[in-house]
């Protein structure tokens, strides 16, 4: 009887696991990962994209997102740690494109004298990929609104996020930075600018608008109570929850 009856509680905890799995997988049907390399002649770089997109793809809306990861010391693999973030944003049914930024050949990125003029080059880099991508999208995935193209960046993605704004303004329609802290933001209304804040490190002066600026421009400043380094997968739930739900609520304004 004994016997019995733990043959039977181990047949339903097996039945329970079984279960969660199936929740889980159900649960990551929503949405689908791919992984492709493309290779910028001109500037003999190889660039990988992780794309996160609704896995029917007819429910897309048909807007894209590029997103720019934060300094990852060339390890690679970067674009894949925000995946709380554009995983959620796939499941809105959105189409995220996240660059690798870095190769193991770069050099690292500087942390010495004016950072402005010192990293402008890895920003640049950056913004050059971002418009190389963009242009191969737009032939590889031609159904998505690209007048519409947001830009989302963490940290060091934010400065190149930022910088590409300044330079194609008309290629972009909002602005979304997570704590970039050396390229000032653009004053303007178009395209649309909305920035969260970590509590922990300080933008360089100037960098954000003043009072009187978001005001005429209609820019948001979020400050959070989330740390600089934690706006990746590092961030706990209850970051991830308010991240999330305020970038979604921007995009959808």
């Amino acid at each position: 009887m004994r016997i019995s009856l733990i043959k039977n509680s181990v047949l339903i905890l097996f039945v329970m696991v079984l279960s969660a799995c199936a929740t889980q997988n159900a649960s990551n049907k929503s949405i689908q990962i791919d992984e492709f390399t493309y290779v910028d002649t001109t500037r003999h770089r190889e660039i990988s994209v992780a794309i996160y997109q609704p896995e029917n793809i007819a429910t897309s809306n048909k807007i894209s997102i590029i997103f720019s990861h934060g300094w990852g010391e060339n390890k690679g693999g970067d674009n894949k740690v925000y995946s709380y973030l554009t995983e959620f944003l796939a499941s809105k049914s959105y189409t995220i494109f996240s660059i690798q930024h870095e190769l193991a050949t770069d050099e690292m990125l500087a942390m010495e004298g004016n950072l402005r003029e010192t990293r402008l080059a890895n920003w640049q880099r950056g913004a050059d990929n971002i418009l190389y991508v963009l242009n191969r999208i737009k032939t590889d995935f031609p159904n998505y609104a690209y007048h519409k193209l947001i830009l989302i960046g963490h940290s060091n993605g934010g400065d190149m996020s930022v910088l590409f704004t300044h330079q194609h303004p008309e290629l972009v329609d909002k602005l979304i930075s997570m704590d970039n802290r050396r390229m000032e933001l653009p004053r303007t209304s178009q395209p649309k600018i909305y920035s969260l804040r970590s509590n922990d490190y300080p933008a360089d002066f100037g960098v954000l608008p003043n009072e009187i600026e978001l005001k005429k421009y209609g820019i948001i400043i979020d400050r959070t109570n989330i740390k600089h380094s934690r706006m990746d997968n590092d961030a706990t739930p209850e970051e991830r929850n308010y991240m999330t739900k305020k970038i979604l609520d921007y995009i959808e304004k």
